[in-house]
């Protein structure tokens, strides 16, 4: 018998503002919410983001929520933040562009509190939901805006809304947009694959289709380049995560005909790949300012900044100063001052050394361990680390705001759940989703 059904019994009613169960139900409802803004509207997300945060702190068990600190996964991404903050004390950043580069890092504190709560809270699967539900609206408004430009540039008119300049991109920047939808689109195959198994063939059809549409966008309608590289990364390591070799083969062949046929009838497709062999040749060859041509000078310059402050870097904010100096004099690609490198290793890098990307690399590390299970919540976690990671190579998506809390809300609802023992494993005949943790499952 609980302590909250001794309480009934005993006659006593607890006001829903002392009864934690109460607090967690209604966290439940704002990560809802939350997640449905966060394709649409940033300063939504804030919003949620904050209200969540308050209304699950009386929910906490605050020395359990200690001890779960001392878990690489939740400490990791708290000593970045730390690391972050400390560092404001040796840069020679105004301490406004201080102030501004400890933001970034404040949302991996948030990821502890996502995986302590969801590891008592039922409502994951639910947050996933709602996240890949508003994704398809996105979608859906994409694929008809992309149909019918005319319909489209009238509603933004009416809405007072400043068109992108892209066809089928309603809000944020094609960057987001993609990396929303390759997301989703591995989500809807990690839950075809689960449907199938259980024999819901229909519902694995239906998947199949809707991740078919998500992986569609970014080929015909807009898209990043970065997505292109990411989905083949993120295919083969699924594929070797979630299947058996014959069924990975399987997959890998299917892959290759799916792309050829986009490059055989998607000209944007093709177009997209050959700017990226003909940025960087103009780049080298012409000093022309495109985007390959930038990020491979914003690397080199990065790369000499890491060697003037190996160890711990040149400080929290220091990114936009240090390019403004290497600018001065120059013309063309080395006169560009930016303050992002394009790579969260050089972002971390050119801030605090060595130390930031050990670190980084370790919190990497250590939630792609956390998703070692064979369950689609750690294939889900495996989704998420790995497009965050390849993702990273060519922008600081850890760093960026969408992208960033992606990961973060992820990896954090993702971790809960596996630690709750919930991974959806469909070897298992049963899972206790309310069982307690035992003392050798903290320690994983």
């Amino acid at each position: 018998m609980t302590g909250q059904d001794s309480a009934v019994e005993a006659g006593e009613i607890r006001p829903f503002w002392r009864d934690p169960s109460a607090w967690s139900r209604i966290a439940d409802v704002v990560a809802i919410l939350a997640v449905v803004s966060l394709p649409w509207s940033t300063s939504l997300l804030s919003i949620f983001l904050v209200i969540w945060i308050l209304v699950v702190a009386p929910s906490i068990d605050v020395r359990a929520f200690m001890r779960s600190l001392k878990r690489p996964v939740c400490a990791l991404p708290i000593a970045l933040f730390a690391l972050a903050v400390v560092g404001t004390l040796w840069s020679q950043a105004p301490w406004n562009a201080r102030m501004y580069y400890v933001g970034p890092t404040a949302k991996l504190v948030v990821l502890p509190l996502l995986i302590f709560h969801f590891e008592r809270s039922p409502a994951g699967l639910k947050v996933f939901a709602a996240f890949l539900t508003s994704c398809t609206l996105l979608l859906v408004l994409s694929w008809s805006m992309y149909a019918f430009p005319a319909w489209a540039s009238h509603v933004q008119n009416s809405l007072g809304m400043r068109p992108s300049g892209y066809a089928g991109l309603p809000v944020k920047n094609y960057i987001t947009q993609s990396q929303e939808f390759v997301v989703c689109a591995f989500g809807c195959a990690i839950a075809t694959l689960i449907a199938w198994k259980h024999g819901r063939k229909l519902v694995g059809t239906c998947l199949a289709l809707l991740g078919a549409g998500f992986l569609a966008n970014p080929l015909f309608v807009v898209s990043a380049r970065t997505a292109l590289v990411t989905v083949p990364v993120v295919a083969l390591v699924l594929t070797a995560r979630c299947l058996s070799r014959r069924a990975a083969i399987l997959v890998m062949i299917l892959m290759t005909a799916f792309i050829m046929i986009f490059w055989t009838y998607s000209p944007y497709f093709r177009t997209r790949l050959g700017d990226i062999r003909a940025g960087y040749e103009q780049s080298v060859g012409e000093s022309t300012i495109n985007s390959s041509g930038l990020r491979l000078e914003f690397w080199q310059k990065s790369l000499e900044f890491l060697r003037e402050a190996p160890l711990i870097g040149h400080g929290t904010g220091s990114v936009r100063g240090l390019f403004e100096r290497a600018a001065i004099g120059k013309t063309g690609l080395a006169a560009e001052a930016v303050s992002n490198p394009h790579n969260q290793t050089l972002y971390f890098g050119i801030q605090w050394g060595s130390l930031g990307i050990a670190l980084l690399f370790a919190m990497w590390g250590a939630h792609y361990w956390m998703f070692r299970g064979n369950g689609w919540g750690s294939w889900l976690g495996t989704l998420v680390v790995v497009q965050n990671i390849v993702g990273s190579v060519f922008n600081s998506h850890l760093s960026d705001f969408v992208e960033g809390w992606i990961y973060v809300i992820g990896v954090g609802i993702a971790g809960g759940m596996l630690r709750s023992g919930f991974d959806g494993d469909w070897r298992a005949e049963t899972v206790n989703r309310f069982r307690p943790l035992s003392r050798s499952h903290c320690s994983k």
